[in-house]
């Protein structure tokens, strides 16, 4: 069994090759690694730092920023794998934390796994930021009758097969919100496991903004309706 390990980046100068190295030496059980880093034209030295690793990795660059989502569908088009996550470039999320997604979806083709930031019961985070997400889980769960906790996370793991049947128009942190929408409107199953997370503040990179939460909203009635 392969998983297929998508890795977005954009101007992560100061964390990309820690990330890289955490993924490269995690124990994932009977499961191969396939690590696509997918860099989306950075301007500063993230393309120095993934150097070391390209005989062990794919990597891909985009000549223009395009966004997460544009990243993300770039590496599906290059990913083998029998299942697929993404992994941020940032450190907000332990690669350690893979392995118990990788448990729970076993050998199904049927079901797809978020770890949950938010059924940690250590979990921290900026409370703007945590009221934001409980916010569109509501929304997700009120209009396809779910339980979920946490949309947004960045670990979501697809069997290949599933994932490749979505056609990703996101380029932005909305795509967090197509991939759930059209995951469910398909009728699959999405189960979650607790995390670990560890939030950077601005100061150090982190990109995602209010907007970005408006636009999940808008994005979740688009593709619910």
């Amino acid at each position: 069994m392969k998983l297929s390990i998508i890795i977005p980046c954009y101007n992560e100068e100061k964390t990309i090759a820690e990330v890289i190295a955490k993924v490269l030496t995690q124990d994932l059980g009977k499961w191969n690694k396939e690590i696509i880093v997918v860099d989306d034209c950075s301007r500063d030295a993230t393309p120095e730092r993934i150097k070391s690793f390209l005989d062990r990795i794919k990597y891909l660059r985009h000549n223009a920023n395009q966004g997460k989502g544009a990243a993300i569908k770039t590496g599906l088009s290059q990913a083998t794998g029998d299942a697929v996550i993404v992994q941020d470039a940032d450190l907000e999320y332990d690669p350690a934390d893979m392995r118990r997604l990788l448990e729970a979806l076993g050998d199904r083709a049927d079901l797809v796994v978020y770890g949950s930031r938010n059924l940690n019961p250590s979990r921290r985070g900026y409370s703007h930021y945590v009221i934001g997400s409980k916010l569109l889980d509501a929304l997700v769960n009120l209009f396809f009758g779910t339980r979920l906790t946490d949309v947004y996370t960045c670990y979501k793991l697809f069997p290949a097969a599933i994932i490749k049947k979505i056609n990703i128009a996101s380029r932005g942190f909305e795509l967090e919100m197509e991939l759930t929408a059209k995951t469910l409107k398909m009728g699959y199953k999405i189960t979650e496991v607790p995390i670990h997370y560890y939030p950077r503040k601005f100061s150090e990179g982190k990109k995602i903004r209010a907007l970005d939460g408006l636009k999940g909203i808008w994005t979740l009635l688009k593709y619910r309706f």
